[in-house]
């Protein structure tokens, strides 16, 4: 079932593979982690030729942007119970590289923070009646 249009960047967490279907149509596949701290894992699924290019390309621990259709899926275990999982049938992928990674050298400190003190104006500058919701 396609829920909605989603775009979402992770770590790829499993390397692609391609698989074939019955009638001869490639479907490449793999595992992203879309979590920061703790795993939060999607599959990602490809039938399109123009993206073969690019999966062939991707390796494990990549950051990458995908963006397509959120699906969920129903699998069935090996004890026969039933699973429920999250994937994004994907339109495109794009490689994040280097120079789009914020390296931790270059990561704001504390000391570069700017703090709004209660002296400030910034309560001044949206009025409680003016908020919308």
């Amino acid at each position: 079932m396609s829920l909605a249009k989603s775009v979402v960047t992770g770590t790829v967490y499993r390397a692609p593979e391609k698989r074939f279907t019955q009638n001869n149509i490639a479907v490449s596949s793999f595992v992203l982690n879309i979590g920061e701290r703790d795993e939060i894992l999607i599959r990602i699924i490809s039938k399109r030729q123009a993206l073969d290019e690019i999966i062939d390309n991707i390796d494990k621990g990549e950051r990458v942007l995908v963006e397509g259709r959120l699906q969920t899926a129903t699998v069935k275990m090996d004890d026969g119970s039933e699973k429920r999982i999250y994937e994004i049938d994907a339109n495109t992928i794009e490689k994040l590289g280097e120079g789009a990674m914020v390296p931790e050298s270059s990561k704001f400190g504390t000391e570069e923070i700017v703090k709004f003190e209660s002296d400030d104006l910034s309560n001044e500058l949206i009025g409680e009646d003016e908020i919308p919701f």
